[in-house]
C-alpha cells in the first residue's frame, strides 16, 4: 500500500513540476527566449505596448505591471485618463523613461526586478541593440520582442501569441486572435477579387498638421492597411520604409483619389486632427477639414472634392487596428463592404476584451 501511495505521490509531484516548467518562445525577432514559469511583474519597454497587454489581462489590466515608459501617459493622455478614472493606481506604476529610447534608465529598469520584459522591435523604447537588453539578460530577466507597428498585418497575430505564451495568457490571446483573424480573413477574401483598376489611390498624412513637414506611410505601418482594405497606398512607391517625410510635389503628381489623415489632438489643441475619448464627432470633422485644407495638402483634388477620411493615429501600433481596417474598407470600397460595421466591432472589442468603455471618436470622414 505504501509503495502504491509513494508512486502516486511521485507521479503527482512530477506532473506538478512539468506544469510549472519555464516555456521557450521564439519572439518576433527570431530569438529563442526562456520565459519564467510564473510571471508576477511585467516590464513594458514602451508604454503603449499596454494596448496589447490590456487585451490579455481582462478586467485587471494593471495587476502585473511593474513598470513602463512614459509614452502612454504623455502621447495618449485621453486613453490614459480613461484608465486613470477607473484605476487610480495607474499613476503609481514606476516610469523607466519618458518618450524616447535614450530616456530609458537601466538603473530604474533593473531596480524594478521584473520577471519578464516585453519590448518592441522599433519605436520609442529600447530596441534590439540597446545595452539594456544584455543587462536584463545578465540579471536573468528574459526580454521578449514583439511588433505591432512595422508590419502590423503580418506580426500582430504572432506577437499576441508570443505574449500569451510568455505571460501565461494563451487562452486570452487565442480568443482575441479569433476575433482579429476572422475579420482580417473576410476582408482579404473580398479584396482578392477586386481588379487593380478598381482600387482607389490613397495618400496617408500622418499626424496631419501637427508638424511643418508632411509625413506619410510606405510599405508597412498604416500603409499596409490601405492596401489590404482595397486601396493603393501611393507611399508604397514614394518611401523606402514604413514611414518617412514625403515630397508633396510627388504626392500631387500621383493624383490620389482619397486623402486620409491621422491625429491625436485633444479638443483644446489648435493644430492636428482631433481624435480620442474626449473628442466629439463635430470636433473630429472640423479638425479633419482644417488639416486637409492646409497648404500644400489642400491642393489635392481629393481634398477639394471632399474625399477625405481621418483616424486616430495610435491605431498604427495597436492590435485595435483591425477595426480601422474595416473602416478603411467600408470607405474605399463602399459597395463591396456595405455590410461591414466598424462601429459595432469597436463596441465589441471593448465589451469583450478591455476594462474600459468606448467613448469619443476614433475615425471620421468629410460630410459625415
Amino acid at each position: 500500500m505504501k509503495t502504491v501511495l509513494s508512486r502516486l505521490l511521485t507521479a503527482a509531484l512530477l506532473a506538478a513540476s512539468l506544469s510549472v516548467q519555464a516555456a521557450v518562445v521564439t519572439d518576433i525577432a527570431g530569438r529563442k527566449v526562456e520565459t519564467p514559469a510564473k510571471v508576477n511583474r511585467i516590464l513594458l519597454g514602451e508604454g503603449r505596448l499596454f494596448y496589447a497587454l490590456a487585451l490579455l489581462e481582462g478586467k485587471q489590466p494593471l495587476a502585473r505591471l511593474a513598470g513602463w515608459q512614459g509614452d502612454f501617459r504623455q502621447l495618449d493622455p485621453q486613453t490614459y485618463a480613461q484608465y486613470q478614472k477607473r484605476f487610480p493606481q495607474i499613476d503609481r506604476i514606476p516610469l523607466i523613461g519618458n518618450t524616447s529610447e535614450n530616456s530609458v534608465s537601466a538603473e530604474k529598469v533593473l531596480a524594478l526586478k521584473p520577471d519578464i520584459a516585453i519590448f518592441s522591435v522599433s519605436g520609442h523604447g529600447p530596441g534590439l541593440n540597446n545595452p539594456i537588453v544584455k543587462q536584463l539578460q545578465a540579471a536573468k530577466v528574459p526580454v521578449v520582442f514583439v511588433d505591432f507597428r512595422n508590419a502590423p498585418l503580418e506580426h500582430t497575430v504572432p506577437s499576441l501569441r508570443i505574449m500569451g505564451q510568455a505571460l501565461q495568457r494563451e487562452a486570452e490571446a487565442e480568443r482575441f486572435i479569433r476575433f482579429y483573424q476572422g475579420k482580417l480573413d473576410a476582408i482579404h477574401k473580398t479584396v482578392a477579387a477586386i481588379p487593380a483598376q478598381q482600387k482607389p489611390k490613397v495618400f496617408l498624412d500622418l499626424r496631419a498638421g501637427a508638424f511643418a513637414n508632411v509625413t506619410s506611410a510606405g510599405k508597412g505601418s498604416l500603409g499596409e492597411l490601405v492596401d489590404a482594405a482595397g486601396g493603393v497606398n501611393i507611399g508604397d512607391a514614394l518611401l523606402p520604409g514604413p514611414t518617412g517625410e514625403i515630397n508633396m510635389e510627388h504626392v500631387i503628381a500621383a493624383k490620389p483619389d482619397w486623402y486620409i489623415g491621422t491625429g491625436t489632438a485633444a479638443p483644446a489643441d489648435k493644430t492636428g486632427i482631433q481624435f480620442g475619448a474626449d473628442v466629439t464627432p463635430a470636433q473630429a470633422r472640423a479638425s479633419l477639414a482644417r488639416a486637409a485644407g492646409r497648404k500644400p495638402v489642400g491642393a489635392l483634388a481629393a481634398v477639394r472634392e471632399n474625399r477625405t477620411f481621418g483616424a486616430w493615429h495610435h491605431f498604427y501600433n495597436t492590435p485595435y487596428h483591425i477595426v480601422l481596417l474595416e473602416a478603411f474598407a467600408k470607405t474605399l470600397q463602399p459597395q463591396r463592404f456595405a455590410k461591414l460595421d466598424p462601429d459595432a466591432s469597436w463596441q465589441q472589442l471593448h465589451r469583450d476584451f478591455l476594462a474600459i468603455e468606448p467613448q469619443g471618436v476614433y475615425w471620421t470622414r468629410s460630410g459625415k
